[in-house]
């Protein structure tokens, strides 16, 4: 079926190319990993690998039973209550790590990450979908780039979520480019983040990047299930 004139308005505003400043920033991002050694890039990545395999896998981000037999308006609503529940507690987090000083803030990271972890977890339920499918997982991997990735990277992801449910996925998440994964995420929230470590406003601020962050990944998640949806129909 065709999809419904809101979820083209969204795909069209996730594939859209970036401004001159946001390709500037990225240009600028990209320099700057150049100069980190790839050492440092490799342990990056295997430690975000290994949280975020030990979150995807672990028994306490399910949360229940796919949701089945509810109408998109009842789907739509419960998605907005969670969505609403993991901000505020976000919020709260980020505005406790922020007037911690450095090591509170640096603890953020996990914290946050498990938070939006367990948020996609009660979507993909909420949506009718089992989180203990390794093809679910990945699905919940493509959201979280989706939502955290520049726009040359979300068009791939993009590509790859479409007609998800009548491919084949990889059987295994070291098929999954974890490379990738950790650099976009890291190079798209690190200014936002860094305010968190000031003096005096980084408690604010790291409760109002939270909730923003949040919401973002709530939104892309509840657009996605939805496409995939239609795409499905």
């Amino acid at each position: 079926m065709p999809l419904s004139p809101d979820i083209l308005a969204w795909r069209d505003e996730v594939l859209r190319p970036p401004g001159a400043l946001n390709g500037l920033a990225r240009a600028t991002q990209r320099r700057i990993n150049r100069m980190i050694p790839e050492k440092v890039h490799a342990a990056i990545t295997t430690a975000i690998e290994g949280m975020t395999r030990g979150m995807l896998t672990g028994s306490d981000f399910m949360t229940g039973a796919p949701q089945i037999g509810l109408t998109l308006e009842e789907r739509r609503a419960r998605a907005a209550k969670a969505i609403d529940g993991w901000k505020k507690t976000a919020a709260v987090e980020g505005g406790v790590t922020g007037a911690g000083g450095f090591l509170a803030a640096a603890a953020d990271f996990p914290l946050l990450m498990s938070f939006k972890i367990k948020l996609l977890f009660e979507i993909a339920a909420i949506f009718g979908h089992d989180g203990r499918a390794l093809s679910e997982r990945l699905f919940i991997l493509h959201i979280f780039e989706l939502a955290f990735s520049d726009a040359e990277h979300r068009a791939r992801v993009m590509e790859a979520m479409q007609d998800w449910d009548a491919k084949t996925h990889p059987a295994h998440l070291d098929d999954f480019d974890w490379r990738a994964f950790q650099q976009q995420y890291r190079d798209h929230i690190d200014l936002a983040k860094l305010a968190q470590f000031l003096p005096v406003v980084g408690a604010p601020l790291g409760a109002i990047v939270n909730w923003r962050l949040v919401e973002r990944l709530g939104h892309t998640a509840v657009m996605a299930y939805r496409m995939r949806a239609e795409q499905g129909a």
